[in-house]
């Protein structure tokens, strides 16, 4: 039984996350362990669910986001309109991505420039040490 359930520790351990988070998730309605009293005990469903909401976290996706793509599971539709949403999604948010890519770019860009002028201006103003 314990290759079907996990426990909230097993969870955390596998998925590096704490407690809290899978709490926090539980709360938000987009986990549904078991419960032994106060023990949560952890499906395959669960993991897989963790694994995507991990997933659509890291790619800047918002629980809401998420929420609405998990629900689309069972549709009976073979995940067809799960994965067009999640393509959809993905595919806005990698240009919204993109664009802060070149944004930080750009400031970079402009912030190495202001740091070499302020290095030159520097080398200029210092002191001379009398020889």
């Amino acid at each position: 039984m314990s290759d079907v359930l996990m426990t909230i520790r097993q969870m955390c351990d596998e998925f590096e996350v704490t407690p809290r988070t899978l709490r926090f998730y539980e709360a938000k309605e987009l986990l549904f362990p078991h419960r032994e009293g106060q023990k949560r005990l952890f499906t395959r469903r669960d993991r897989a669910r963790l694994k995507l909401i991990l997933r659509g976290k890291r790619f800047g996706f918002s629980l809401e986001e998420i929420r609405q793509l998990l629900d689309l599971y069972d549709l009976g539709d073979g995940q067809f309109t799960q994965l067009a949403r999640t393509f959809e999604i993905g595919r806005d948010r990698l240009a919204e991505m993109v664009r802060q890519r070149d944004d930080l770019n750009t400031a970079i860009a402009d912030l190495e420039e202001q740091l070499r002028w302020g290095e030159k201006m520097l080398a200029q103003m210092q002191p001379r040490k009398a020889g």
